[in-house]
């Protein structure tokens, strides 16, 4: 696993590697294609798909570029749809004057589907709250859970935004809990933490006792 930081705010684009044969999926592309794509070059990877776990701008920026380059597609939960195609909903009209985003992804997934790209076996985790449409990957064989703005080393993504949910990401979190403790997420943003830790010190525990209405 690769890891780069990326974009205005400095979020995380991770490159899951087949290390016997360099197939690597990209998840988050977040910004500065170029980068993006002199990383791909220097490690000699093979890119075969980019995941997104949700649709705001700053984790999707670079998508069309590299899928360009690499004739690869899009993954995205089908309750993304909306997000990926409003630029409203996917905070480029909140963040920028100059441009918006309008994209779609060319598969769309399902809560618990398996895939297997790159010969990388994992699970789609639903957890909406951040956005309607938010996911996780969860990669069993290798105990790592790619997990965006959904779950933050002691904290949690924000809800605040268009579609968002403070009672549907504490139930998110919730589920993300029954992972085994020391399954390692690896946020969108920040540092990777583990499941374990999460379940004792996350802020969202403590939060999400009392009653919420959204």
């Amino acid at each position: 696993m690769y890891q780069m930081c990326l974009g205005v705010i400095a979020t995380n684009v991770y490159f899951l590697v087949n290390d016997e044969t360099n197939e690597t999926v990209i998840v988050d592309p977040a910004d500065q294609a170029e980068k993006i794509m002199d990383h791909i070059a220097s490690k000699g990877l093979i890119p075969k798909a980019i995941y997104l776990t949700h649709g705001h701008f700053d984790h999707i920026l670079a998508c069309e570029d590299l899928k360009r380059a690499y004739h690869i597609p899009v993954y995205a939960l089908e309750d993304e749809k909306e997000t990926l195609a409003n630029p409203g909903q996917n905070l480029t009209e909140w963040y920028s004057d100059v441009f918006t985003i309008s994209m779609e992804a060319d598969r769309w997934l399902k809560d618990g589907e398996y895939l297997d790209v790159a010969g990388l076996p994992c699970e789609v985790i639903a957890t909406p709250g951040h956005t309607p449409g938010g996911c996780c990957y969860y990669f069993p064989e290798e105990k790592i859970l790619v997990c965006g703005d959904t779950l933050f080393e002691g904290s949690y993504g924000r809800t605040d935004f268009p579609g968002g949910s403070f009672r549907k990401l504490h139930q998110s979190m919730l589920r993300l809990f029954t992972l085994p403790d020391d399954v390692i997420a690896l946020p969108g943003h920040g540092s990777a933490t583990t499941i374990g830790t999460e379940k004792k010190f996350n802020a969202i525990n403590e939060e999400g006792s009392a009653t919420w209405f959204d």
